[in-house]
């Protein structure tokens, strides 16, 4: 018996030492990095921005200093990827529920039709109640020109597209 215990103390400390030796593995950081003046490396930051979300309410990058968010784009009307990609979120909304560091910003890629009322209907139907995941609008320019600059993400309207987007 003794010896099954200090075999096993022994496999337990090895497998201890093996993976407890592993480096983390670093997230990559993407987007353009530039030297700064003292030759320190400045990666990309998403820019000041600001947009209404489902409850009428502004919502800024002020809004997420020291929070850690994801961010998607959509919009309410899509038949195709952005139900799949809700799924996804909404795992993300439930497992972080109480967690007040994590937060969800989904801007929408049609502000013509995605008001405030909308995306308030969205949210309703998403059981979206807490004010940790904000739905987005404002001007379409503004929307783009994040997506395109910070996020490296694209959409344009295409009547031919399902759903009017591509």
């Amino acid at each position: 018996m003794q010896q099954k215990i200090i075999q096993l103390s022994k496999i337990t400390f090895v497998l201890l030492v093996v993976f407890g030796c592993q480096q983390e593995k670093k997230l990559p950081f993407l987007g353009p990095k530039e030297i700064g003046k003292q030759g320190d490396t400045l990666y990309h930051k998403i820019p000041d921005f600001k947009f209404l979300n489902q409850d009428s309410l502004w919502v800024s990058e002020k809004n997420m200093a020291g929070k850690i968010y994801v961010a998607d784009f959509f919009f309410t009307t899509c038949p195709t990827i952005c139900p799949k990609m809700k799924t996804q979120l909404l795992r993300i909304y439930d497992k972080f529920a109480e967690d007040d560091r994590v937060r969800i910003l989904s801007h929408t890629i049609d502000p013509e039709y995605d008001g405030v009322r909308v995306l308030k209907e969205y949210a309703k139907k998403l059981n979206i109640t807490s004010p940790r995941w904000n739905l987005l609008t404002g001007k379409k320019t503004d929307i783009y020109r994040l997506g395109e600059k910070s996020y490296m993400v694209t959409a344009q309207e295409d009547a031919n597209e399902v759903g009017g987007f591509v």
